[in-house]
Parts: C-alpha cells; structure tokens; sequence
C-alpha cells in the first residue's frame, strides 16, 4: 500500500526550503526523474534542454552541469548526481520515507536492487546499439541479424516471462524500479513487432501510462517520443 507522506524538506516553511533541480533533456531518461518526484510528491524545478534535431545528441550546455553533458542530472542543494540508478536511489532514500522500496534484507528488496541496475546494465545496451547502427545507416547489417537482435529477444522474452508472475517487477506492490524499468520498455513499446506476441510488456506499459504521477511529469515535462529510437 503506497503512503502518502510529506518529505522533511516540503515540512520546512517555503522560505528555507531548497529545490531540487531537474536537468531534462526531451525525449530522454530524465522523464523517469520527474515521475519518482511526482510519485513522491517532492517539489522541484525543471531546466529544460533540447536534443539537437539532426544529430538527436544532447547540447553542450549540460557539459555546464556535469563534464559529461548528459540526461539525467539533478542538482540538489549543493550535490550534483548524474546517472538514473543513482538519481533513483538518492531520491528515495533521502526523501521516500520508505516508500517505493521492499523492506531492506527482504527477498523483495534484493529483486528491487536486481532490476534497478538491470534496466540500464542489461536491458538498455542491445538498444542503444540499435539506434546508433540505424543511425549509421547499418540497421540492417550482420550485427544487427547476428547479435543485436538475437540479445533484444533473450531479454525482453526474460522480462514478459517475469512479468507473467507479478504485475510489477519486484513483485504485487508498485516500486521505484518500475519507474527505472520504464524506459527499456517504453522504447521496445514503439516498435510493434517487439510487442506483438509480448501482452505482459504490453500492459505493464499502459499501467504506467494510467498512473496519476506519470501523467502529471508529461504535463510539466513536455513532448516525450521515444520513436526516434
């Protein structure tokens, strides 16, 4: 059962609180950071980048906020935190108050931690390896029939089998590494034939898009289109 709960820094009187500072870029993994703050109910601010039209690569002015001038960074207080894992992880144990993570030495909260680095250490690679191949005009080399396709198929057959068990990934309750999951299935959700013979990854895609919080983050947070992937 989630618990609607204030954080101690939205309790502090409006004039001493600090912000915290999303730096999104469109179309990116930054969508997810907004949406745990939504679930949270944190208060933040947005800096608003824009992804350069032809090459779709972020602009030089993130570089401003952490040498490697990508998605998602947030800046809290004095703390600049880079990486969606991390950013996740730092949001929740600093301001969840216990909610959207499995007790801690529980079997549920070691699934937790699995899928939270899973999504970007295993499930995210053979897709960005698409999208830079397509870009190159290789999409339909070798790599892709031999290798990139074959690893797009083993996990997202692994994770609609895992979703016949539970209705979110850790389990029956509703966690942060869903919000992480997201994105991976997000992007396999726009290509059809991805989805096609995959109803599980199908609905854990539109129950997210039916969760109040994730609608507010697309209001504050503008277009998100993941099919240039």
């Amino acid at each position: 059962m989630e618990i609607s709960q204030e954080s101690d820094n939205n309790k502090l009187p409006k004039e001493e609180r600090f912000m915290i500072v999303v730096h999104h870029l469109n179309n990116s993994r930054s969508q997810r950071v907004l949406w745990l703050l939504e679930e949270l109910g944190i208060e933040y601010e947005i800096k608003f980048y824009e992804r350069d039209p032809k090459t779709m690569m972020a602009p030089e002015s993130l570089r401003q906020v952490h040498p490697l001038g990508k998605s998602p960074v947030i800046t809290d207080a004095d703390l600049t935190i880079a990486e969606s894992g991390a950013i996740i992880e730092y949001l929740v144990d600093r301001y969840g108050n216990g909610r959207l993570v499995p007790a801690s030495g529980t079997p549920e909260h070691l699934r937790y931690k699995y899928w939270l680095h899973y999504a970007e250490g295993s499930a995210m690679p053979p897709l960005v390896m698409r999208l830079v191949l397509n870009n190159f005009g290789a999409g339909d080399s070798s790599v892709v029939s031999g290798f990139v396709a074959p690893q797009i198929k083993l996990h997202f057959d692994y994770i609609e089998g895992e979703l016949r068990k539970n209705t979110w990934v850790v389990g029956n309750e509703f966690t942060a590494a869903d919000i992480q999951m997201s994105f991976p299935l997000e992007v396999v959700a726009t290509l059809p034939q991805e989805v096609e013979n995959r109803p599980k990854l199908k609905e854990f895609v539109e129950r997210i898009h039916a969760r109040p919080a994730y609608k507010l983050a697309l209001e504050r947070g503008g277009k998100y289109d993941l099919s240039f992937q």
